[in-house]
C-alpha cells in the first residue's frame, strides 16, 4: 500500500453526534471530513468564524449530504469553554465521539491564556479537561468515546510540578511536552474513573506521527512569522512519501482511535511505520511517561484546583 493509498475503514455513523476540536483546518479538517462522510452530525467548535465556514463548505463539497455545524471556541479562554459547554447542555443532545484534537506548538516567546495559565499548558491541556469536564453529562449520555491528541513530544521532557506555568524560565519544547504529558495522563485517568464509576465513557489517546500540519507552519498569534525550517522540510519529505506523514495520514490514528471497533478504551494509538513517523494506525506501547497512574491523579486534581480558581475570579 503506497502513502497516498493508506486508508481505514470507518464504519457508518449515521445518527451519532462528533465534537472535533481544532477542525478548522490541518489533521481537524480531515478527522471532521471523514466522520461526517461515515454519517455522523459533525460539530466544529472554532476560533476564527472565517476558517470554520471555509472548512464546512470543504467537507460539504466532498460529502453533500454531510450534517455539519459550528460552535464558536477559544480554547485559552475557560469562559469560551463554559459558554459552549452550557450551549450544547442547553440542546441536551448526547455526544457519541469527541476528538480532543485543537492545540498550540512552541511559542518563541512566553504567552499567557486569558486566565493567566502559559499558552500551551492552558490551551493544549486545562482547556480540554475543562471542556470534558462539563461536557461529562452528554458524553455519559452518548456512552461517548473521547480521543485525546497527543505527539511525540509526550515522549520526552516532563511535567514541571514546581513550576506549571513557566514564569520561572520559559522553553517553548518543553512547555510544549508537559502539555501534551499532562493531557495523555488525563486521558487515560479518564477512562480509569469512568470505568470505576460507571460512567460509560471510553477514553483513549493517539498522536499523528510528524508531518506538516499547521502547528509547524507560520503563526503570527503565536509570534511566528513563518513557517519552521523542520516544518518546511517535513513538508517537503512528507509530499513525497519520504520518511514523514501529511495531514490526510496522520490523522488516520485518532480516527481509528476513535471508530475502530477494535481499540479500546486506555489505549495508545500511532502511526506503525519507522519510529512512529508515519504510516497506518496501530496500538503502541505507552510513552514511559504516561505510565505513572499516581502522576495521573495528581494532574487531574491540579487541573480541578486550577480550572475551578479561574473561573471564579
Amino acid at each position: 500500500m503506497t502513502r497516498r493509498q493508506l486508508d481505514i475503514p470507518v464504519p457508518d455513523l449515521s445518527g451519532k453526534v462528533a465534537l472535533v476540536t481544532g477542525a478548522s483546518d490541518g489533521v481537524g479538517l480531515h478527522l471532521a471530513s471523514r466522520l461526517a462522510g461515515a454519517g455522523a452530525e459533525v460539530i466544529l467548535p472554532v476560533r476564527n468564524p472565517r476558517k470554520g465556514d471555509a472548512a464546512v463548505a470543504r467537507i460539504k463539497e466532498r460529502h453533500p449530504g454531510a450534517v455539519v455545524s459550528l460552535r464558536e471556541l477559544d480554547l485559552s479562554s475557560l469562559r469560551s469553554v463554559a459558554a459552549l459547554s452550557a450551549d450544547l447542555l442547553d440542546a441536551n443532545r448526547p455526544i457519541h465521539f469527541l476528538i480532543n484534537n485543537a492545540g498550540v506548538m512552541t511559542p518563541p516567546e512566553r504567552q499567557t491564556t486569558a486566565d493567566g495559565f502559559e499558552l500551551q499548558f492552558g490551551t493544549n491541556y486545562l482547556g480540554h479537561f475543562a471542556l470534558v469536564s462539563q461536557l461529562l453529562p452528554l458524553l455519559r449520555a452518548g456512552h461517548a468515546r473521547v480521543t485525546s491528541q497527543l505527539s511525540i513530544a509526550a515522549n520526552s521532557g516532563a511535567i514541571n510540578w514546581d513550576d506549571l506555568n513557566w514564569e520561572k524560565s520559559y522553553n517553548g519544547m518543553q512547555a510544549y511536552s508537559q502539555s501534551k504529558i499532562a493531557f495523555g495522563l488525563f486521558a487515560l485517568e479518564l477512562d480509569r474513573r469512568s470505568t470505576a464509576e460507571g460512567w460509560g465513557i471510553s477514553s483513549n489517546a493517539a498522536h499523528p506521527g510528524v508531518a506538516a500540519t499547521n502547528l509547524l507552519q507560520a503563526q503570527p498569534a503565536v509570534g511566528r512569522a513563518q513557517a519552521t525550517v523542520g516544518g518546511r522540510l517535513i513538508r517537503a519529505l512528507g509530499s513525497r512519501g519520504i520518511l514523514f506523514g501529511t495531514p490526510e495520514t496522520a490523522m488516520l490514528p485518532a480516527l481509528y482511535a476513535a471508530t475502530s471497533p477494535d481499540a479500546r478504551g486506555g489505549r495508545f494509538y500511532g502511526p506503525g511505520g519507522f519510529q512512529h513517523l508515519a504510516g497506518a494506525p496501530a496500538e503502541q506501547p505507552l510513552y514511559s511517561r504516561l505510565r505513572s497512574e499516581d502522576d495521573a491523579r495528581r494532574i487531574w486534581d491540579v487541573s480541578e484546583e486550577l480550572t475551578r480558581s479561574a473561573r471564579t475570579v
